[in-house]
């Protein structure tokens, strides 16, 4: 298949590696020092053993008219991140082209093909100008919940820590001949793909997680060990778990573990920063409201009181816009 994987972080470099060296032609949409490196080096994924695995003969490019039209597409980003290169998606769709959107949160085509009064909805904290809608039409995309853990410790290099599971599903729960194709590709490079009848449901099996883990992290400078031993942050967690918990059964979803299970799993994990943790001490802009949010809309849509997920949100939100102000009072700052 013809591969592109937009973006070579974590989780881009250690798809597009696997893909490229079980045979598939993979082109990384990349730019600046991870584009030079990948063109000088080709990319590397060294594993949790230390063994190192180069796909020598990848491209890359930031050209998208010049990679031209794929058999998929990987949206392999974090969602804050899509919308500056939405214009760009469409030159790499043909007539068939299927888009894999490997974003944690709520996704923007949450409610296509999804049924009852809220069909065709558009979630707004997540794709607030329509913009992806518009540029990555639902029809052509697989879901996929993404369960490794993976670093970029230098430009075109990737460091795998744990788990080798990205479930995919149509948005209709459909087993369809594309999604199976997919599924099958994946499982060729070495991943565990299984096609869901219902991968929302999946999603929120991450997020719930996510969404409460994550913020509570970045606002006390904790990890997960830390906060779920903590009786105060440990309740904290479970009452925004429960909130979204009621959002979730609202939208008809039903959770296949219990909450306590969901945070003795995240106990287990140790002393671990969680992503939104590491953006917020490398002085990077978090990734909030396809977490949180996108959370608390849901809960206005479907009537649902949130307020402890609202609290948080409103919190995490004024970190993030305090560390912007800092960052561009750095850069009106005249050089030395």
């Amino acid at each position: 298949m013809k591969i592109a994987i937009i973006g070579a972080g974590a989780i881009g470099g250690y798809v597009g590696v696997k893909l490229a060296l079980a045979g598939e032609d993979v082109t990384f949409m990349v730019r600046g020092a991870n584009l030079d490196a990948i063109r000088k080096n080709g990319m590397k994924l060294i594993m949790p053993d230390g063994t190192e695995h180069v796909a020598a003969g990848v491209k890359a490019t930031n050209d998208y008219a010049q990679a031209g039209p794929q058999d998929l597409v990987i949206l392999a980003m974090k969602a804050h991140q899509v919308e500056a290169v939405a214009k760009d998606l469409p030159k790499l769709f043909g007539p068939a082209t299927a888009v894999v959107t490997m974003q944690n949160g709520i996704p923007y085509w949450y409610f296509h093909q999804h049924g009852g009064p809220l069909e065709g909805s558009q979630v707004r904290s997540v794709d607030p100008s329509g913009m992806l809608t518009e540029m990555i039409p639902p029809r052509r995309v697989i879901g996929c919940v993404v369960y490794p853990a993976s670093e970029l410790v230098a430009p075109g290099v990737v460091r795998h820590i744990e788990g080798d599971r990205f479930p995919v599903g149509e948005l209709d729960g459909s087993a369809s001949e594309r999604v199976t194709r997919i599924s099958e590709c994946f499982g060729k490079a070495g991943f565990k793909a299984p096609v869901l009848d219902n991968i929302r449901s999946e999603i929120w099996l991450k997020l719930w997680g996510n969404l409460t883990f994550n913020p509570i992290s970045s606002l006390a400078h904790a990890t997960l060990v830390d906060i779920c031993q903590y009786p105060l942050s440990r309740e904290l967690a479970a009452s925004m778990m429960r909130e979204a918990q009621d959002v979730a059964h609202k939208l008809g979803i039903e959770f296949r573990v219990t909450l306590e299970k969901r945070i003795a799993g995240a106990e287990k994990v140790g002393k671990h920063k969680t992503s939104m943790l590491q953006d917020i001490e490398a002085g990077r802009a978090p990734e909030i409201d396809a977490l949180v949010g996108s959370v608390v809309e849901l809960g206005r849509l479907t009537q649902t009181p949130t307020p402890h997920i609202d609290t948080v949100y409103a919190l995490v939100k004024l970190l993030a816009r305090t560390m912007e102000e800092e960052r561009s009072q750095l850069r009106l700052q005249p050089a030395a």
